[in-house]
């Protein structure tokens, strides 16, 4: 039986089109692809070509794009038709006001842990706020655990410092991978964040470590036997950045362990969670820290995607009453 022959390539665009004629061709060969926003994804990708942002896309169709940037289009429509992610063809991701870095290193930020940031932004301001710092009091300690690329912890010094506040808070920012932990150092550095954040290559949080009053963590929470049925997208990002074992929670049971020895007696955990891990991360706080508490907060559309633990509130020793004489 004679091979099959191999699929056409597909027309190249012509270098005269305009930015819409453009953005319609590569949205029909995105969809033939089997992309989920192709539309979407053909603007983003023609503002990158154009240096312009999507709004500049849609504010002129009519524009001729001109050769160099149809052809830079192209190239970036065809990465992006073999599944490859648009962040990591754009290098970078819009997260929390600022454009992080993206790359293969270390999985892209999502818009649902944004929720995570303004939990913890608003944690931590009302320690800082709650009754004054003499001079001296030490930093209040932060820790980013499963940092990846440096996403939450860059974006919470961005905004404690327009609050005038960063100067009161350390953030230590974790991840196994060095290569994450690279691409952390490189944002910070790129927003320009970098005095106020401590990078550290580790295992979670070890424990012996000084306790933190506030402790994110984005880590792995995706189930192994549902990594290969997710969009092809994900197969470009690190799995070790989402394979959370047998029913995904793992990694986030091993840091529930350590939390008694790494965070402070009235400190808080935040700990983003999958969609259908609402009652689980629940069921494992109680199995696992007896007398902590444990509230799970939705995101925008509605889904479990934040739980929040703390330890049991301090018990105030009562005072007998004086007997009289």
């Amino acid at each position: 039986m004679p091979d099959a022959a191999p699929a056409p390539s597909p027309t190249p665009f012509p270098a005269s089109a305009t930015v819409a004629e453009l953005v319609r061709l590569a949205a029909d060969r995105l969809a033939a692809a089997g992309c989920e926003s192709p539309r979407l994804d053909a603007e983003l990708l023609m503002g990158f070509a154009l240096g312009v942002d999507r709004v500049g896309v849609l504010a002129h169709p009519d524009a001729p794009a001109g050769s160099g940037a149809a052809a830079a289009f192209e190239g970036c429509i065809t990465r992006r038709a073999l599944g490859e992610p648009v962040a990591y063809i754009r290098g970078f991701r819009e997260f929390h006001g600022q454009a992080i870095a993206t790359d293969a290193r270390a999985l892209i930020p999502r818009p649902e842990t944004e929720l995570l940031v303004d939990e913890a932004l608003a944690a931590i301001t009302a320690r800082l706020t709650a009754a004054p710092r003499p001079p001296g009091t030490p930093p209040l300690r932060v820790a980013d655990v499963g940092t990846g690329t440096g996403a939450i912890a860059v974006s919470l010094v961005a905004a404690l410092r327009k609050r005038r506040m960063d100067a009161h808070v350390t953030i230590v920012a974790v991840d196994i991978s060095p290569g994450a932990l690279d691409l952390a150092r490189e944002n910070a550095v790129g927003h320009g964040v970098a005095d106020r954040l401590a990078f550290r290559e580790g295992d979670l949080l070890p424990v012996g470590d000084t306790p933190y009053a506030v402790i994110c963590a984005n880590l792995p929470y995706v189930a192994t036997a549902a990594i290969d049925g997710l969009a092809r997208d994900l197969g470009f990002e690190p799995r070790l950045a989402l394979d959370g074992g047998p029913d995904g929670l793992d990694e986030i049971r091993r840091l529930l362990e350590r939390l008694p020895k790494v965070l402070e007696p009235d400190g808080v955990a935040l700990l983003e969670i999958g969609s259908d891990q609402g009652e689980p991360i629940v069921a494992a706080v109680a199995a696992l820290l007896p007398g902590w508490r444990c509230a799970v907060q939705p995101d925008l559309a509605g889904l479990a995607r934040l739980a929040r633990v703390e330890p049991p509130p301090a018990v105030v020793p009562s005072v007998p009453a004086r007997s009289r004489p």
